[in-house]
């Protein structure tokens, strides 16, 4: 899976930015639970006031205070305060107060503001103390001086203090004529303002995150599939083999949409989950560690949920994506081959095929989703359960003292968080497999090793040989195949002359044509064309020379003037017509309503096959190689038409080299040489009179295609010609 991000390394720049985001969204969602915390703990218990350090303080009310400290506290909190006089006073926020003169705190720092917080807290509560006994204590004081009776303050919770600190800032503002509801409604609008504010900010930065790693995604799967494009481009025959049409299809539309997702999913959450996770932990930490037990029961149950299904669903994963390309690759042979199978009647057959690919991958997709369907409800009942669990441990907390409600509800947030994450990391895991299947399934094509390649330093092509192919010595093997299916094979075609192939079925002669183009490398000697080793030379400068006409005419979905200008795209509009006048396909084009602008369908199926086949032939000659190769091109034709056509080629292409593959002796009779080939072997070279004479085997062929009158009469004709 790792192989294929290496397509990503120019991204860097927005692969920062996207973590960059993705840490600011989790600084905000892990911030939201503290204020959610400060409005429960400080908004509604504390009335809106934060801690010991009162803005404002009655002048005996901080004398008996610091009359409870220790000397160098004392002087720390009179240096954090001013001593407003009555005048001061009634000019400042607190003119309600009329009976004397207050300290007002001065600017000071958060660390100085929570040394005081820690000064303050206890005489505080001493004083709060000393006031109830002299006030008389409420049912509620009363239940809190029995729950601590015995106790010293330093034996006292944290919380305990901090709240009788509380209560004695809130005596004091009421005693100094200050709207309590006022300042718990101020802080309560501040904190909310600040949580909306946090809120929107992380919904902004997820949108943008969502956006750029949509496109981040999009731009490697284009890359994925232009890659494979260009590999496949460079495919030979053997590599060819070894991956079906439909796979090929498969990894590059369904495996890279697999991937995509999978991209656009972890930069979403797999880079997130681990940031939010950790974040939670530590601000877990920070808010009671004697529960985080409760947080590692339940990460422990999620993880073991999660690797059994992973285990369970990895190797289905790899057998579906073999079953998507079998119900492909059936798919397609049905569809492709449907003429065929209402001739024979075979419908019922290949329907039973098409359900046994079908029922074998919906079999395969139920169980993998009915595995997969666990998971939510099993996850939801963990996070249900720790909920439930948090609670209880958390109100025996409460009850004693150790945390307040707020810190409690700022805990379940957080488990909350750290369960999501590995929810999320759940769900990842769900495509995560598929995912690493389909990477391995694209790697396979773009690791694959061409086995025809350009040599490091080409050369050139010699002029004074233009157009002259020679073999020498040429043996050639099929890629584990047990024997050779070419043996010794040597022979010169000349430049500017027709020289002919003739044999048996499986005789090597297409096999023998294709080693030209190099869509094969030959096992043993060499082919050199213009003088030149084909080897040697780059692929493209070697099939510029080349016309090629293979046995099935091949055409691409555009035009018929498009495809005619396959081989030469700047081909004048008279070059183009003159190439459909020696195919022979000028007449049928021009009786079209669009003429050479008419429409042809993929693969030409809205041609016949003599009409393709004509049209192959233009689009070879529309190019005017140096070299034409016709591999059993004139079969599709009739008599007539391929009688016509050879004429036309002739007299047209004088100067170009020709090579036939033919299966007619009708179609050679006036090559200047044919070549004779049995089971992979020359055993005949000349012209059509002297091989009658030297050669059995063609000898053979003659009698078996001619009948007496008209082997008398080619006879004839090959030795006029000659």
């Amino acid at each position: 899976m790792l192989k294929i991000f290496r397509y990503l390394k120019k991204a860097y720049i927005p692969i920062a930015c996207i973590v960059l985001l993705l840490c600011v969204q989790v600084s905000c969602e892990l911030t939201i639970p503290t204020y959610t915390s400060n409005i429960v703990n400080v908004g509604i218990q504390q009335g809106g006031i934060e801690d010991a350090v009162p803005d404002a303080v009655r002048e005996e009310s901080m004398q008996a205070l610091m009359g409870m400290m220790k000397p160098k506290d004392a002087e720390k909190v009179k240096d954090a305060y001013e001593l407003y006089t009555k005048k001061q006073v009634k000019d400042s926020d607190y003119s309600s107060y009329k009976k004397g003169r207050l300290y007002v705190r001065k600017d000071i720092s958060k660390k100085d503001r929570e040394d005081l917080d820690k000064i303050l807290s206890k005489p505080m509560l001493m004083l709060e103390m000393k006031m109830m006994e002299q006030s008389g204590q409420t049912k509620e004081n009363a239940k809190m001086a029995q729950k601590f009776k015995g106790k010293s303050i330093d034996d006292m919770p944290e919380s305990i203090i901090s709240q009788a600190a509380i209560s004695f800032v809130k005596a004091e503002y009421k005693a100094m004529g200050l709207d309590l509801d006022q300042i718990q409604t101020n802080y309560m609008l501040k904190t909310g303002a600040i949580m909306v504010g946090l809120a929107l900010l992380a919904m902004a930065v997820a949108v943008t995150v969502v956006l750029l790693s949509a496109k981040l995604a999009a731009r490697l799967s284009r890359i994925l599939r232009d890659h494979i494009f260009k590999k496949v481009m460079d495919f030979t025959n053997s590599e060819f083999d070894k991956f079906s049409t439909a796979s090929l299809i498969t990894r590059s539309t369904n495996d890279i949409q697999q991937i995509q997702m999978f991209v656009t999913m972890m930069f979403r959450i797999v880079v997130f989950a681990p940031l939010m996770g950790l974040g939670g932990i530590y601000k877990v930490l920070k808010t009671n560690v004697d529960m985080t037990w409760t947080i590692a029961i339940g990460v422990v149950a999620i993880m073991t949920v999660i690797l059994v299904l992973f285990t369970v669903a990895m190797p289905k994963f790899k057998v579906l994506q073999k079953l998507i390309d079998r119900l492909n690759l059936v798919s397609r042979e049905i569809l492709t081959g449907l003429p065929v199978i209402r001739a024979f009647s075979t419908e019922k057959h290949e329907k039973e095929r098409f359900d046994t690919a079908n029922k074998n991958l919906m079999k395969t997709n139920l169980f993998v989703n009915r595995a997969m369907t666990f998971m939510m409800p099993l996850m939801m009942l963990i996070m249900n359960a720790m909920t439930v669990l948090i609670v209880y441990v958390g109100a025996d907390n409460i009850d004693l003292g150790r945390m307040q409600v707020g810190d409690l509800m700022a805990f379940i947030q957080y488990a909350m968080q750290i369960i999501m994450s590995f929810l999320f990391i759940s769900m990842v895991s769900i495509m995560m497999p598929r995912a690493q299947v389909a990477a391995e399934r694209v790697n396979e094509i773009l690791d694959m090793e061409i086995m025809i390649k350009d040599p490091k330093q080409p050369k050139e092509f010699l002029n004074e040989k233009k157009g002259e192919v020679e073999f020498k010595h040429v043996s050639f093997r099929y890629p584990d195949a047990g024997e050779d299916m070419l043996h010794d094979i040597s022979f010169t075609a000349p430049s500017g002359k027709t020289t002919a192939f003739i044999g048996s079925t499986g005789s090597g002669k297409s096999t023998l044509i294709n080693l030209i183009p190099r869509f094969f490398d030959v096992t043993e000697g060499s082919i050199l064309v213009d003088g030149v080793d084909i080897r040697e030379v780059k692929q493209s400068d070697l099939r510029d020379k080349l016309g090629y006409v293979p046995q099935k005419g091949v055409l691409f979905s555009g035009t018929i003037d498009s495809n005619l200008r396959y081989g030469k795209e700047d081909a004048s509009e008279e070059e183009v017509k003159k190439a459909a006048r020696i195919a022979q396909a000028a007449d049928f084009i021009e009786d079209k309503k669009e003429a050479y602008d008419s429409p042809i369908a993929q693969g030409g199926s809205n041609v016949s096959g003599g009409q393709k086949q004509r049209l192959s032939i233009a689009r070879a000659v529309a190019k005017d190689p140096e070299i034409y190769i016709f591999d059993d091109s004139f079969s599709a034709l009739d008599y007539k038409t391929d009688v016509t056509l050879r004429q036309a080629l002739a007299r047209e292409t004088k100067g170009s080299t020709t090579l036939i593959v033919a299966q007619r002796i009708s179609t050679i009779l006036h090559a200047d040489q044919i070549v004779v080939l049995d089971e992979g072997r020359v055993v005949g070279t000349g012209t059509h009179e002297e091989l009658l004479e030297s050669c059995p085997v063609y000898l053979q062929i003659a009698k078996s295609q001619l009948s007496e009158d008209d082997f008398v009469k080619a006879r004839g004709e090959a030795a006029e010609h000659e």
